[in-house]
């Protein structure tokens, strides 16, 4: 059983019986049939769409990133940016057909606080995102009008206390003790009335009036109260109760507007009075429970305990975590240990088309160029059907980056790799299931992107670090560019640099058995630049000849801008921009997804080799 994730897409429901999407509006009476197609299903797959990628430069993704470093990057844009959309696609194979039933479903998601109370989301829209987004034939209203709200389990929990300890407070106060009607951290018990401050008193004067008059009269059971502020709201509850101890209930309401006023209820009895009561507090468990929202899906994905798979997912772990369950640890080891405590079994489908032999077949790991791919030899697409009330999709672009099409495509692509590489076994497996032994190796390992030298983030190990002896870092005047750089480590032979800032790189040796002598040769007194070792500079220690070099910005100001000669045999020069920040795919831009392992290798030099595994 596997549930399987993938990170560019939306975040709506699709159902038998439903339109394309749906929102809020229909959560309630679709999430029964998501429950039964998750029950159901041997494996799921999820999809996301997001306000935005990174916060700012400096959490730009870097191809020397460890798991750990990179980790603290998308976390912070988890915490930054919003979830908009998630697609969940589940599928079921019918043994006696040979065939998988899918059932996609696209939720479109969006945080609205349904009391004062409940938390107030801020987050950040990066505009590359949201042009990409809308690009797409993204809608936004539906975002914003009919997105199904969501709170983590942290809050849920921290609002239903706040809500059992104002219903205690409510049957332990007697006369003359007042509560306001309104819910929040104001909403406690007083005793006594409070003085009416004298710009109010005439307004509180007239609601007193009006509800004398109600209660006079027979005919209407409510009155509905002007909209007012918090504060005169508090006001008219404390006095109304206090002339008017018996006979009326006195409950906050929110208009079209989202203007609270306050309606007053024609009590006859206390039984009544009690009863009115126990309705108002069993409204405000259903809000509370509406304000859940999209986080039960979530849940009904972690209790069902089956693999979660998905493309290029590190990215989705991190924000379908801190959206919808907690905000993520500082800790890298304890966020390992959350993910796998939500879900225990997670697999990248990005990992598996970038680890032999399935590597060795596809020219690219983009989702879209690979769905493409495994419909050729020797890969086979499995045989899907969809349930008829379902969209029915076709294998093309015209459905890419919906969440539920590439969730949907992701599940597909998982089968034809999983059935490929049950063909190589002796004897061959013609249909591979999730718990199956050669699906294992990739279990709870998660892609990381353009780090070509650490195969794999383990959620289940530690992970496997190499040496990166032949790094340096480097740092130099403003005015240098890339060929300074190519002619101050031309005796080494090709380098790759990685630029950090205007000032600042690592350098990194394409001939590892040259970084022995970098030191050495470089470090020289009066130098205009800085040089240490990768593991000096990570671990923030002072290389010996560097504390003799000292480097100051009035030194570098004292000597002469020169035009330097260009070395002929330096390397061709490369562009800087390519350097600092390689470009985002165009196949996902809206997340972290690799253009293409093999093409990459191609148009760029590649440092490391992958390490088998």
């Amino acid at each position: 059983m596997l549930f399987l994730c993938d990170g560019t897409s939306s975040i709506l429901i699709q159902t038998s019986g439903l339109e394309n999407t749906t929102g809020k509006q229909d959560f309630s009476s679709v999430l029964p049939e998501v429950e039964k197609a998750i029950n159901e299903a041997d494996f799921l797959c999820v999809d996301t769409e997001f306000s935005g990628l990174h916060a700012s430069s400096s959490f730009h993704i870097s191809s020397l990133d460890t798991p750990e470093e990179r980790y603290h990057k998308l976390r912070k844009g988890s915490s930054d940016f919003l979830v908009f959309q998630v697609g969940l696609c589940t599928f079921c194979y019918i043994e006696e057909d040979k065939k998988y039933e899918a059932k996609p479903f696209n939720f479109y998601v969006f945080p609205k606080p349904y009391s004062r109370a409940a938390p107030d989301c801020r987050f950040l829209c990066q505009s590359s995102s949201i042009d990409f987004l809308a690009s797409q034939g993204f809608d936004f209203n539906k975002v914003f009008k009919e997105g199904i709200p969501f709170i983590t389990s942290t809050q849920e929990s921290e609002l239903r206390d706040l809500m059992e300890e104002r219903h205690k407070q409510y049957k332990q106060f007697s006369s003359p003790a007042f509560v306001t009607p309104d819910s929040g951290a104001e909403a406690v018990t007083t005793k006594g009335p409070i003085n009416v401050p004298e710009e109010h008193k005439d307004f509180i004067e007239g609601i007193c009036k009006s509800v004398e008059e109600f209660l006079e009269k027979d005919g209407e059971e409510n009155l509905s109260l002007p909209p007012c502020n918090g504060f005169v709201r508090k006001l008219i509850y404390q006095t109304v109760r206090q002339r008017f101890q018996s006979g009326v209930h006195l409950g906050a309401k929110t208009d079209e507007k989202k203007q609270r006023y306050i309606q007053v209820t024609r009590i006859k009895t206390e039984d009544e009075m009690k009863m009115k009561e126990q309705e108002k507090q069993s409204a405000e468990l259903a809000e509370l429970e509406e304000a859940v929202g999209f986080t039960k899906v979530i849940r009904l994905i972690s209790q069902s305990g089956k693999l979660m798979v998905g493309h290029n997912m590190f990215m989705d772990l991190v924000h379908l975590l801190n959206r919808f369950c907690s905000q993520l640890p500082e800790n890298y080891q304890e966020f390992k240990a959350m993910a796998k405590c939500v879900f225990p079994k997670i697999l990248d489908t990005k990992l598996m088309a970038n680890t032999a032999p399935c590597k060795d077949l596809l020219p690219s790991s983009v989702l879209g160029d690979l769905l493409n791919h495994i419909n050729c030899k020797p890969f086979k697409p499995p045989e899907i059907v969809i349930p008829e009330n379902f969209p029915q999709y076709k294998l093309d672009d015209s459905n890419l980056h919906e969440a539920a099409y590439d969730a949907y495509i992701t599940g597909i692509c998982f089968t034809a790799m999983s059935n490929f590489l049950g063909g190589l076994q002796n004897p061959p497996l013609p249909n591979v299931l999730p718990d199956a032994t050669i699906i294992k190796p990739f279990t709870n390992k998660l892609f990381l992107m353009r780090i070509s030298d650490i195969p794999y983030l383990d959620l289940a190990g530690d992970d496997v670090l190499p040496s990166r002896d032949h790094v340096f870092h480097v740092t130099f005047p403003k005015e240098w560019k890339a060929p300074d750089l190519y002619q101050l480590f031309s005796p080494f032979g090709n380098v790759y640099i990685t630029w950090l800032d205007d000032v600042s790189a690592f350098v990194s040796l394409y001939k590892k058995d040259q970084s022995a002598t970098v030191m050495s040769t470089l470090c020289k007194r009066d130098t205009r630049y800085k040089i240490m070792t990768y593991e000096l500079f990570k671990n923030g220690l002072p290389d010996k000849e560097s504390r003799k070099r000292p480097h100051s910005a009035e030194s570098m100001e004292e000597e002469p801008k020169k035009k330097k000669p260009l070395n002929v045999d330096a390397p061709v020069f490369v562009s800087r921009s390519r350097s600092i920040t390689p470009p985002m795919p165009e196949e996902n831009e809206n997340k972290e997804e690799e253009p293409d392992s093999t093409s990459e290798q191609s148009s760029e030099q590649k440092l490391f080799e992958v390490p088998a595994w």
